[in-house]
């Protein structure tokens, strides 16, 4: 995997991880936001998640990312969050009001 790709999916363990930041943002703002669109628009659930995140990747492979290095931190990334969506389950769900 590209060295400047990896910095976008490994924690660096400061108190300022660009990956925690990124993660936050998401969960707090990204998230609710296309669940209130794709209400709003009568679109199907996820739709806005999954053609905005092939968007966003297909902007990567513009700039020149090679298509293995984004799927190497796509499949890295799904891996964590399946391993914290489990580790969620074992301690009784997520956080009451996380969206």
């Amino acid at each position: 995997m590209d060295d400047e790709i990896k910095k976008l999916t490994q924690h660096d363990m400061s108190d300022d991880c660009p990956v925690c930041r990124t993660q936050d943002v998401v969960a707090m703002a990204l998230m609710p936001a296309a669940a209130a669109w794709e209400m709003a628009s009568e679109l199907p659930r996820f739709s806005l998640a999954l053609q905005g995140a092939a968007g966003l990747l297909g902007a990567m492979l513009e700039e020149g990312i090679d298509r293995t290095t984004i799927d190497s931190a796509i499949s890295d990334l799904l891996d964590d969050i399946e391993a914290a969506i489990a580790e969620d389950q074992v301690m009784g769900g997520p956080p009451q009001g996380s969206a």
